[in-house]
């Protein structure tokens, strides 16, 4: 089997002086890896992780499942009935990077949590430019359903479609990469590059705080002039801080592309819609077919929303439970069952959280005595997959600050030639020439 690899192959494959150049490669990025090195040096793992082609298309059937139910009116109107008003208008846009984050378990693999920022994609498209194969078998294996060398355009493209379902013609002229004092931030180096990807196709470019951002005579701009299109990094989900009343109201007056925004997180990432999908009563009363459900219960761990009456049982049945944020992020305030306090508990009820079946993540041996915990995200679109990365850690969540873990390649055995996306292509070839 495929995944014996992860306990027996130890060979380096990752080529540092590649990926420096990779991320080098646009003369305005110098620096930039001595930047990662400096602020996250953990960031790229030296080995990558072996998954077989079952478990590739497992987990691809566990999101067109989501994704097909996600579609139903009454599924729609169940998840916005516990979101902010916000999360009602639709802009059109269907919303970039959709992390669906999956643990390989005994039972195959199991989705654990639905993102809609999640950060990495074009930092792991640079990343498997820069691997090596270490011996012939491993050469024989392929990464995601998108080949390396399409990767970036990929991703491109993937704002180029979010402009044009938001009904806007041609390409966006200039775009904003957002977050509060971004500078700051851990994924900082991939916004710069995000900067560079969207120049190298003719459209301008800035990474900005929302306080540089004014929303003025029906128009989104900063200093330089009006914008666009924004990617946004805010894990202010709703918009609803003081400081982000510019982008709010640009999104709610449809003056700009918003993405990924209130909508989409609502409807993907709020924690409390896993315990929608994981139950079979409800969902067959929508009308969902029944192939369809027995993936999303054999796809999906057991989620329930804690609620005062079933505190008793949930603290009993703690040791076997996980406690999320229903709109929680990077691993924030999310406990494991068996390491809770009473006083962390009290939170818990006072909170919004769910409880979630315990899936431990499979193991990554880089060492004869070393071992990682591996989870493993799918970058989607329009539910499509786009990438395949895992995420080498030790702890109780990932965190990209492990000696030896970060972001790692997946590597799988070759499908048919119908397993491999096409490179979406919703851009003319001359305007992408034109652009470039």
């Amino acid at each position: 089997m495929i995944e014996a690899l992860n306990s027996e192959c130890f060979c380096i494959s990752l080529d540092r002086q590649a990926l420096r150049r990779a991320l080098e490669a646009d003369p305005a990025a110098r620096g930039l890896h001595q930047l990662i090195e400096e602020r996250c040096p953990h960031l790229f793992a030296a080995l990558p992780v072996f998954v077989s082609r079952r478990h590739v298309d497992q987990m691809a059937a566990a999101i067109r499942a989501v994704e097909a139910v996600i579609a139903l009116p009454a599924y729609r109107e169940a998840a916005l009935a516990w979101a902010p008003e916000i999360a009602r208008h639709d802009p059109g846009a269907a919303g970039a990077f959709i992390g669906y984050d999956f643990h390989l378990g005994a039972d195959g693999p199991r989705l654990i949590e639905i993102n809609t920022n999640a950060g990495g994609a074009l930092l792991n498209a640079i990343l498997a430019r820069a691997q090596r194969a270490c011996c012939e078998e491993v050469e024989m294996l392929e990464g995601g359903p998108v080949a390396a060398k399409d990767l970036e355009r990929t991703l491109f493209e993937m704002f180029a479609s979010e402009w044009r379902r938001s009904g806007r013609p041609g390409l966006p002229r200039r775009i904003a990469i957002v977050d509060d004092s971004p500078e700051q931030q851990f994924m900082y180096p991939e916004f710069l590059l995000f900067a560079q990807l969207f120049r190298r196709y003719g459209v301008q470019a800035a990474v900005l705080a929302p306080e540089q951002l004014a929303f003025e005579g029906g128009v989104l701009r900063d200093a330089q002039g009006p914008l666009d299109l924004v990617y946004n990094r805010l894990t202010d989900f709703a918009l609803e801080a003081p400081a982000h009343a510019a982008l709010r109201d640009a999104y709610l007056a449809d003056a700009a592309t918003i993405t990924p925004h209130p909508r989409a997180h609502a409807l993907y990432a709020d924690k409390r819609n896993l315990s929608l999908l994981t139950e079979p009563a409800l969902l067959r009363s929508w009308g969902v077919p029944q192939s369809t459900i027995e993936i999303l219960v054999r796809g999906i761990p057991r989620t329930e929303v804690v609620i005062a009456s079933a505190a008793e049982r949930l603290w009993a049945e703690r040791r076997r439970l996980f406690f999320k944020p229903a709109a929680g992020h990077g691993s924030r305030a999310a406990y494991r069952g068996e390491k809770l306090t009473r006083r962390v508990w009290g939170e818990i009820l006072a909170g919004s959280y769910v409880a979630q079946e315990l899936v431990p993540p499979s193991e990554r041996r880089i060492g004869p005595e070393a071992s990682m915990k591996v989870d493993v995200r799918n970058y989607v679109y329009e539910g499509r997959v786009q990438l395949l990365a895992a995420r080498l850690y030790q702890g109780q969540t990932t965190n990209m600050r492990t000696a030896g873990g970060g972001f790692a390649p997946v590597l799988t055995t070759p499908g048919s030639g119908a397993d491999r996306e096409a490179v979406p292509s919703p851009l003319a070839e001359g305007t992408i020439r034109a652009a470039a």
